[in-house]
């Protein structure tokens, strides 16, 4: 059975008072043999001491009272002669007495009886109701010897004011426990929420806010799982907009294929119309398999424990050979691009800058205007590197601006051009990967520019 936090707190509070205790009695155990039981028992001998000479000096008419009046006043007495003896005051537990300490005492010797009484616990030797555990004197009257054993009458030297501390001590023992365990529910109460909001999250009822209104550890706590919440909502909501998105670009491209599959079955179809859709199906297939390879290679780039591969290479060559690969293209849309790029080595991971300028090139090609010009420039400061591509296209609008980078956004709302709308989110994040930064300026009908800066290492 699981034990609640609650419970635990309750139990080692309990255990640490039991244990706190335990400790205080030994350590006040040892202090009282170690320091208390000698002078205890010095101070008694003085006493006895003074009565004896007391005794003796004045020669007490009657002395049987004189002892019933020790008696009276918080001692316990007992004189014998050594053939008979007689007790004064409070009453011994264990009236057991050698016979050999008796004659030793009348003969002169001090007992010590509070010194020598057997090392046992504190209360044991301290209370200890016996006859043994006293304080022996010799006195003589009249010619003949006695003995003197007396010890305090420990029920008399618990007063009024010992009684109202042993009740203080017991209520304020009382008084912190239950405050304790007062503290330890108001203590728990805010991890049970969380808890309970763990469980509601686990369910993906993402809406779920923890209301603790506290400074300490647990309402940072609270402040760090709303954060989550909030930022879990938000994941939710862009997964769900990811597979719209998705589901939307894989259908239309396939239900286009399907189609003029279809037609193609058709035998009446002149030459022209079935080179027609082929163009098509093969068009939709190139734009599936763009699609398929940007959506694994998003994968890799969210996948936290990727490591770039870092390499020195020639970053402007990489750049010429760019425009090289999409020279058809730019000829094909008789467009003018020229270049200004300085010789430099940049430590990156040039397969992954290669998707960069891939898709920077293709979108100045694919949103430029007939006769366009597109100019790529490479500079190398004393932190940085930086890549400029500027077109002549047809530009965006500032709103549009703040979303271009975002997955599935399509200045072309309707998708009919062709692109997947991952191009930009794949830029930005493979830079980002290599601690840089990427900005677009725009304006319409004016053109677009794209400065990627690349930090030295």
């Amino acid at each position: 059975m699981m034990k609640t936090l609650y419970s635990k707190f309750v139990i080692t509070t309990m255990l640490v008072m039991v244990g706190s205790l335990c400790i205080g009695f030994l350590a006040t155990n040892t202090y009282y043999h170690q320091v208390v039981k000698e002078k205890n028992d010095a101070k008694n001998v003085n006493i006895a001491r003074e009565i004896a000479s007391y005794i003796e000096t004045t020669k007490p008419e009657d002395l049987d009272k004189y002892f019933t009046t020790l008696g009276g006043i918080g001692y316990q007495i007992y004189v014998t002669d050594g053939d008979e003896g007689q007790f004064f005051g409070g009453e011994y537990r264990d009236k057991s007495l050698s016979s050999k300490v008796v004659d030793r005492v009348i003969g002169g010797e001090i007992y010590h009886g509070m010194r020598e009484f057997p090392k046992e616990t504190f209360v044991t030797g301290f209370f200890a109701n016996e006859l043994i555990n006293t304080i022996g004197v010799p006195f003589t009257i009249e010619n003949k010897h006695y003995a003197l054993f007396l010890r305090p009458d420990i029920r008399l030297l618990f007063s009024e004011v010992h009684t109202i501390l042993a009740g203080l001590i017991l209520v304020m023992t009382i008084l912190s426990l239950l405050a304790m365990l007062l503290f330890a529910k108001a203590l728990i109460r805010p991890i049970t929420k969380l808890t309970e909001a763990t469980h509601q999250l686990a369910h993906e009822k993402f809406d779920t806010l923890l209301n603790i209104d506290r400074a300490d550890e647990i309402g940072q706590l609270a402040i760090s799982f709303n954060v989550m919440t909030e930022k879990l909502q938000e994941n939710d909501r862009m997964r769900k907009e990811f597979i719209s998105n998705v589901s939307h670009d894989f259908q239309s491209p396939l239900l286009n294929i399907q189609g003029y599959i279809d037609l193609l079955k058709n035998p009446s179809l002149t030459e022209q119309e079935r080179q027609e859709y082929t163009m098509i199906i093969e068009l939709e297939t190139k734009r599936l398999s763009t699609l398929t390879k940007q959506l694994l290679l998003l994968t890799s780039l969210d996948q936290s424990t990727r490591l770039l591969k870092r390499e020195p290479y020639r970053l402007d060559e990489q750049l010429r050979e760019t425009v090289s690969k999409y020279r058809w293209q730019l000829e094909e849309a008789n467009m003018q691009l020229t270049y200004q790029l300085v010789p430099l080595i940049y430590s990156g991971d040039a397969g992954l800058l290669q998707n960069v300028w891939d898709n920077l090139l293709t979108n100045a090609i694919k949103y430029n205007v007939e006769n366009g010009e597109i100019h790529i420039r490479l500079l190398e400061q004393s932190t940085y590197v930086e890549v400029l591509i500027e077109d002549s296209g047809i530009g965006i609008t500032t709103n549009q601006l703040q979303q271009v980078f975002d997955r599935f956004y399509r200045v072309d709302a309707s998708r009919t051009k062709q692109g997947t709308g991952l191009g930009l989110a794949i830029v930005k994040q493979i830079v980002e990967l290599h601690e840089g930064s990427v900005q677009m300026e725009s304006v319409i009908h004016s053109g677009t520019k794209v400065f990627i800066r690349l930090p030295k290492l």
